[in-house]
């Protein structure tokens, strides 16, 4: 089966190589082509200068960019990959985005009898490396039962949430339960270093009961020794928080503490930190 790559980004480049690698002929494309080339000699796969021309004779594009104006751009822009994808073909969107921009690529890629699922992923860079990734998927089951067998080479759960633009929903629901639970870790963590408490004790504790997370499992640590590079950025935290807030904005959705995060992120920013990753909350307690 040939397979097409749009995006090799932190997700993307070993998400494309995990398919090179489980025999797949997979052509990529990124805008930085420096970084295809360096794909290309890493992996058993092709590079191409357009999306469009990275789809020729796909039977599967997939799609792995930054925002709603990528995913547009790479989509359906002049030398985007439905003008290059022969009929039937399936595309998958993994970018992050919005679910009124996954209803506008389905709408135009049935014109041009394709179809689509969008896709977004929970893992980080870390499960996109360990091939663990999570994945909410909205579509017709017909085509997330030939679809999810691809993504499975990338993913620990491939899950069909509904219809078109359910995948996108599902991720803010998830995103909107990892701010909430970020903030009140970095809360909780704050205040254990006030009473001068022992915090591994504690965590070894509390992590053994009801306030057990991933987070805290695998962020206590670096948040009370300052460390915050260790994966998804604050910056785009804050884009995904703003889809959810709008969506919800829409459906007359009460997203109270979601709304403050997002402001405690923009502080965050404002001190330099929109490359952070999302556990740096606690430093706007502890400047």
């Amino acid at each position: 089966m040939k397979l097409s790559f749009i995006g090799l980004g932190v997700m993307g480049y070993p998400m494309a190589g995990f398919l090179s690698k489980s025999g797949y002929d997979v052509t990529v494309f990124n805008r930085t082509k420096s970084k295809a080339e360096t794909w290309c000699s890493e992996f058993k796969g092709n590079y191409a200068e357009t999306p469009r021309d990275a789809v020729h004779d796909a039977e599967m594009a997939f799609i792995c960019v930054g925002n709603d104006d990528d995913v547009r751009e790479v989509a359906l822009g002049e030398t985007g990959i439905i003008n290059g994808l022969k009929k039937e073909s399936i595309i998958i969107d993994h970018t992050t985005a919005s679910a009124k921009l996954a209803c506008e690529i389905h709408d135009e890629a049935e014109k041009y009898q394709l179809r689509f699922l969008d896709a977004p992923l929970s893992g980080g860079q870390a499960g996109a490396e360990s091939g663990k990734l999570t994945i909410m998927v909205g579509g017709q089951k017909d085509v997330f039962d030939q679809a999810s067998q691809i993504m499975n080479c990338y993913a620990k759960v491939c899950t069909l949430i509904g219809g078109v633009g359910s995948g996108q929903k599902a991720k803010m629901v998830n995103q909107i339960c990892i701010a909430g639970l970020l903030q009140g870790l970095s809360e909780g963590l704050h205040f254990a270093k006030r009473e001068k408490l022992d915090i591994e004790a504690v965590i070894n504790a509390i992590s053994n009961g009801a306030a057990q997370s991933w987070q805290m499992e695998n962020r206590w640590k670096t948040m009370i020794n300052d460390e915050f590079d260790f994966g998804f950025a604050v910056e785009w935290m804050r884009k995904d928080l703003e889809i959810a807030l709008q969506e919800a904005d829409q459906v007359e959705a009460k997203l109270e503490v979601t709304k403050l995060v997002n402001e405690y992120y923009k502080d965050l920013e404002k001190l330099g930190g929109n490359r952070f990753d999302t556990s740096s909350l606690i430093k706007r307690l502890e400047p």
